[in-house]
């Protein structure tokens, strides 16, 4: 054999090896779990305790099924041949219960799937208005369930299945069929617009999961900003789940307010305070947790008088009764949007040997508050410190405003001139000619009839992604965007010719009930980039009884978009993160489309999945039985508004045989 014969041989033998797979034992042994609600638990924590995937063999995780819903818009698209008005966004986290996976789409139509091979076992659909463009977009965060124990196995509806729409109805599914229960409400749902005034189409919403606690069903709504001062009212009830009749109802307007209707057709206050976001609850302890949005509309206050009293808040309800327990703001006078994005996660904190249980909530200012679960008291002291003041007449800002002094703010609260950044000395330049044109005194800078750098923006900070606890470390994980806005206000009588005169990248809204209109857009550089230094995306890990970070990292890369590299530089992110038992943290949420895996301790990526969009929703976790795998699943159809890419997929990762 000559050397070049026994050369090809060496090589053929390489090639040989280098085909050969690792061969992987998946461990049959460890505990199984479900995902049987949003947060997987009511209280939010996002934690599972499977093993089976850990540090040491996530790498070796591939998709086993992708399941396609078949709903999905980008505003042109032709959906089950009806055009849909506006785009969708595929924000859902399926839950688990019984054997069956559970989740919602865009459209409202709910499905039940084979959790381990995503067969089929029906679907409904609540045939939502998709010509109607809702102010929140098409989108559906997920579905709640209920046992029912005074029905035996067999029996209708034993098992329920809640659903919220974007036309404002609570729908009670049987969980076995999805035929809707016909002894709740009026065959099977209930009008959730009835009292709260005069609603527009497209502008009222139920775009999260409803909670579940005992025998209730409490649900709050979303409400289309900065469009008029009476806007329908942010009230937050609570339904029977087996009759869908009213218990009770939270108005939010202030305690001491007039309980008088203001206005003919409406029960309950207009222009309030909304809670869009995901609920939780504590039964042991007769409470539910409620997140609230802002007093309409958020950019001009002048016309509240008061009635903001419980906007941008953490508020504990009685659950039996709906009364207020306890109430935190986290902004006063919020002129900003920024109301309290994410569920609360009720989570134990342990420092100096005492178990304390406590609601950790994330801000859109990057503010994490840990307050007492049982008072509402903060955990570590909050400050009131003196923040910008107002120039616009008819306007007055809070002197000050909350800070918590642990932890520290998650993202940056400045941005000047000085600051600015770019890909070139050119567009770097036009960036700070723009902050500098502008007012940016830092965090609550108010809105200005010059127009105000918002920084961090209304994206977050913190947004409905949320946190995620790990308990064995006393660990919470967050995921933030550092992207600024600018906001101004436009004089009444300049209202009309600016609104023709905009750009399509611009928001405008009329604000009518007010002196102001108002205008918003990221500062952008003229190539389309932040005008602020990147990470534009950041995940981190708090150590809770300290209030100290761990360890921060970069969260998402170019490669989709905005920039078609794959630089670390971060991107904006919707979805939370979740933890398990095996070390791991699971996120997609950035605009690349992937779903990783860090390490918990460390911050180190582990392994990233490709998904076939964008995967801007929270995933889950579950093991069915024993020599069962544990499936990592998430919803990759993308986010309308924010750019990624848009799909209809729903997919599942697994361990190979």
């Amino acid at each position: 054999m000559t050397r070049f014969h026994r050369f090809l041989a060496l090589l053929y033998v390489l090639v040989l090896l280098g085909g050969c797979e690792t061969k992987i034992t998946v461990p049959s042994e460890g505990p199984v779990a479900d995902w049987s609600a949003y947060g997987r638990d009511p209280g939010g924590s996002r934690y599972s305790l499977l093993t089976q995937i850990n540090k040491a063999n996530v790498k070796h995780l591939k998709v086993a099924w992708t399941y396609r819903t078949g709903d999905v818009s980008d505003g042109t698209d032709r959906a089950r041949g009806t055009k849909a008005a506006g785009p969708s966004a595929f924000e859902a986290t399926p839950i688990l219960a019984d054997g069956t996976l559970y989740l919602c789409t865009p459209f409202n139509r709910v499905m039940a799937l084979d959790p381990e091979t995503s067969a089929g076992r029906w679907t409904y659909d609540p045939h939502v208005d998709l010509s109607i463009r809702y102010a929140n977009q098409l989108v559906c965060r997920g579905v709640s369930t209920w046992l029912d124990p005074d029905r035996t196995v067999g029996e209708p509806c034993r098992r329920r299945i809640f659903l919220g729409t974007n036309d404002a109805r609570l729908i009670a599914l049987d969980a076995t069929t999805g035929n809707p229960c016909a002894d709740f409400g009026k065959d099977g749902q209930v009008d959730l617009t009835r009292g709260v005034g005069s609603v527009r189409p497209g502008e009222y919403q139920v775009t999260s999961p409803p909670a579940v606690i005992y025998d209730l069903v409490v649900v709050g709504s979303a409400i289309s900003d900065n469009q008029r001062v009476d806007a329908p009212g942010g009230v937050v009830r609570a339904f029977a789940a087996r009759t869908g009749a009213l218990r009770w109802s939270w108005d939010t307007a202030p305690p001491d307010l007039s309980p008088e209707a203001p206005q003919e057709k409406s029960t309950y206050h207009l222009g309030t305070a909304n809670a869009w976001s995901i609920l939780s609850v504590d039964p042991e302890r007769d409470l539910v947790f409620v997140p609230t949005g802002n007093t309409s509309p958020d950019f001009y206050g002048g016309e509240r008088h008061g009635l903001d009293f419980y906007s941008s808040s953490i508020v504990a309800l009685r659950a039996s009764s709906g009364e207020v327990v306890w109430h935190f703001q986290t902004v006063h006078h919020d002129l900003w949007d920024y109301d309290v994005p994410a569920q609360p996660a009720l989570i134990t904190l342990h420092r100096g040997g005492v178990d304390i249980p406590a609601v950790a909530q994330i801000t859109k200012v990057g503010h994490l508050f840990l307050l007492h679960r049982e008072t509402g008291e903060p955990l570590f002291p909050v400050e009131e410190r003196a923040v910008p003041q107002t120039t616009v007449p008819g306007e007055q800002t809070s002197p000050t405003q909350p800070f918590p002094t642990a932890p520290s703010a998650l993202v940056p609260h400045a941005l000047t001139p000085e600051d600015a950044w770019g890909l070139t000395f050119w567009d770097r330049g036009r960036c700070r000619e723009r902050i500098a044109a502008l007012r940016s005194e830092g965090v609550f800078t108010p809105p200005s009839l010059e127009g105000t750098v918002m920084f961090p923006g209304n994206i977050g900070g913190g947004n409905w992604s949320g946190v995620a606890f790990e308990p064995e470390r006393g660990l919470l994980l967050v995921n933030t965007n550092n992207l600024p806005f600018v906001v101004r206000l436009i004089p009444r009588e300049r209202y009309e010719a600016e609104r023709r005169a905009v750009k399509p990248s611009v928001e405008i809204a009329p604000q009518t009930g007010t002196p102001y209109g108002m205008t918003r857009e990221p500062l952008l550089s003229p190539f389309g980039l932040p005008c602020n230094p990147p990470p534009w995306g950041k995940l981190a890990a708090i150590e809770l009884a300290t209030g100290k970070m761990r360890w921060e990292i970069p969260l998402g890369t170019g490669r989709d978009r905005p920039i078609p590299i794959p630089l670390r530089w971060g991107t904006p992110n919707f979805g939370g993160a979740i933890t398990t038992a095996g070390g791991l943290v699971f996120i997609g949420a950035a605009m690349d489309n992937y779903l990783r895996a860090f390490d918990v301790d460390t911050g180190e990526e582990l392994w990233k999945g490709r998904l076939p969009a964008g995967g801007q929703a929270t995933p889950l976790t579950y093991r069915l039985h024993e020599n069962g795998k544990q499936y990592v699943v998430i919803a990759a159809g993308g986010h309308g508004r924010m750019g990624t890419t848009v799909g209809d997929s729903v997919v599942a990762f697994a361990l190979p045989d």
